[in-house]
């Protein structure tokens, strides 16, 4: 096993220093006298994936093992509560633009509180898991729907409103992200309803959806190439680029139609999330239609004692209350079809056992161990996988 990871999380729990140290100490932060707050903000991940039980039909290994920087991410923010606040922020590891928008509070230049109006780059509203900000994942990677199924990031205009028993979101995005692809339109909107929603003892049900509108593109030659969709995810590891189960490109896109139902329960220590996700994509010039459907169910017990924080119609990290942090205990099963008519991307689900170390607000760490079953024409991987985190955030 590679030595860099262990070596880190030993050294941050040999520290008692580190056990006290706050990085809110550190000077990540200004106010202005007005009540303006300027800050960075920060993510930094190590991973380390190893694979076994992962031979193809010539001998080899599917999976190559690595441990390598995951996430390089830092941002700058500024905000007045209550009245507004912008972000822009990029991830240097993979080269790609994050939240870059500015929001601003209806009541503070209304009078009246009709919801908060966000310009720029964010996430579309589907996919329960994703939207969630992602230094407070549960597990190493989302569950295969999500990362087959959510659209990403993308430029435009949303809205939302928030009251003690639900939570509406709206948007309209337009033209390509940040990245200079995805060219179209989607509609998208996200309702949840809350009917109790209090420190560690929550309820939130939701559902979503979205139109994505996909455009043909012209490269620099003058040539047009039609609009693509492809579907595929590599089994719950992010240092690999292989996929169990895969479309491939699917060419001549209409249109893409993106659903969810989602559910959320916290009281005290435990929690279970679930959510169903599906795709359509509508195809012209006589190419077939296609549909996915995906769904994951998991458990989480804190065995300190503490709760998952809820707010905003999402989950965070755990705030450990004691000296030695929180600890916390994962099981999730997940599974995703990609087999529709012609198309046979292939079927896969997932058993992860996880369990996460919040040593402080700001200090993680996380292991997980995956099942994965997958069968995709003639091939069929179960593929065993370990997985190590250590993760700063601020």
């Amino acid at each position: 096993m590679p030595w860099k990871l262990p070596l880190i999380v030993l050294a941050v729990a040999a520290s008692e220093a580190a056990l006290a140290y706050d990085l809110d100490d550190w000077p990540v932060h200004h106010a202005f006298a007005d009540g303006t707050d300027l800050a960075l903000l920060g993510v930094y991940r190590y991973d380390l994936n190893e694979f076994s039980n992962d031979a193809l039909p010539n001998g080899k290994p599917a999976f190559a093992d690595s441990h390598t920087n995951r996430r390089k991410e830092l941002g700058l923010t500024l905000k007045k509560k209550g009245v507004y606040d912008a972000i822009i922020d990029y991830e240097y590891q993979n080269r790609t633009w994050l939240d870059t928008y500015v929001r601003v509070q209806s009541k503070a230049f209304l009078g009246a509180d009709y919801g908060a109006f966000r310009l720029g780059y964010s996430k579309t509203p589907v996919g329960f898991e994703s939207v969630t900000t992602t230094k407070a994942d549960s597990f190493l990677e989302p569950a295969l729907s999500n990362i087959a199924i959510f659209e990403g990031r993308r430029t435009g205009l949303d809205w939302a409103f928030e009251r003690d028993r639900f939570i509406i979101n709206a948007g309209y995005y337009w033209g390509q992200d940040l990245l200079g692809d995805n060219d179209g339109t989607t509609f998208a909107g996200r309702a949840a309803w809350t009917p109790w929603k209090a420190s560690g003892d929550v309820l939130h049900l939701g559902v979503s959806g979205s139109h994505e509108h996909r455009e043909d593109t012209v490269d620099g030659r003058g040539i047009k190439h039609s609009a693509t969709a492809r579907i595929g995810t590599p089994p719950g590891a992010g240092l690999t680029p292989v996929r169990l189960i895969d479309t491939g490109s699917l060419g001549n896109v209409d249109g893409i139609d993106r659903a969810g139902l989602e559910a959320l329960w916290i009281r005290g220590p435990w929690s279970i999330q679930g959510e169903m996700l599906g795709e359509k994509i509508a195809r012209s010039d006589g190419k077939p239609d296609f549909s996915a459907r995906g769904f994951y169910v998991f458990g989480s017990w804190v065995l300190t004692g503490e709760s998952r924080p809820y707010a905003g119609g999402n989950v965070n990290n755990i705030k450990p209350g004691g000296p030695w942090g929180a600890w916390e205990l994962l099981l999730r099963y997940n599974e995703l079809d990609l087999n529709d008519g012609a198309i046979q991307g292939g079927k896969e689900h997932d058993w992860t056992l996880g369990a996460n170390w919040y040593l402080t607000e700001h200090f993680k760490f996380q292991a997980n161990y995956i099942r994965a079953t997958s069968d995709r024409g003639n091939l069929a991987l179960d593929p065993k996988i370990f997985e190590l985190r250590a993760q700063i955030y601020f």
